[in-house]
């Protein structure tokens, strides 16, 4: 497989969509494509790029089974600025986050503010 196909959006109703090759995060693979997403320390210790899982395989939150991050994604290193509950309520860090499948992610620094501040920053 060459990738697989994230959705990022906003709260405004914007869309787009980025195919994230197997050696990249989420957030390289956005930037190379020109999008503008919050990020800082890139080694998931802080929460500036947070997003939330909407969708996985067509699967949405809505669904019976909400997906949860773990099943979206995967990532480089230990995501420290992210607690078990935070993940299974479906939060990933997009600097560090490798998608496990095709998902759509909603973005941009209302995600953050729900999360709330990161326990290491």
């Amino acid at each position: 497989m060459t990738g697989h196909d994230v959705t990022l959006e906003w709260p405004d109703g914007r869309t787009r969509t980025v195919v994230v090759g197997p050696r990249e995060t989420i957030l390289e693979a956005a930037l190379r494509d020109g999008i503008r997403l919050p990020y800082d320390c890139r080694k998931g210790t802080c929460t500036a790029c947070v997003g939330r899982v909407l969708e996985i395989d067509g699967k949405s939150r809505a669904d019976d089974e909400a997906p949860d991050a773990a099943a979206a994604v995967d990532y480089r290193r230990p995501p420290k600025a992210l607690s078990d509950a935070d993940r299974t309520a479906g939060y990933a860090l997009l600097c560090i986050a490798h998608p496990r499948a095709d998902c759509r992610i909603e973005v941009g620094p209302m995600v953050r503010s729900q999360l709330g501040d990161s326990p290491w920053g």
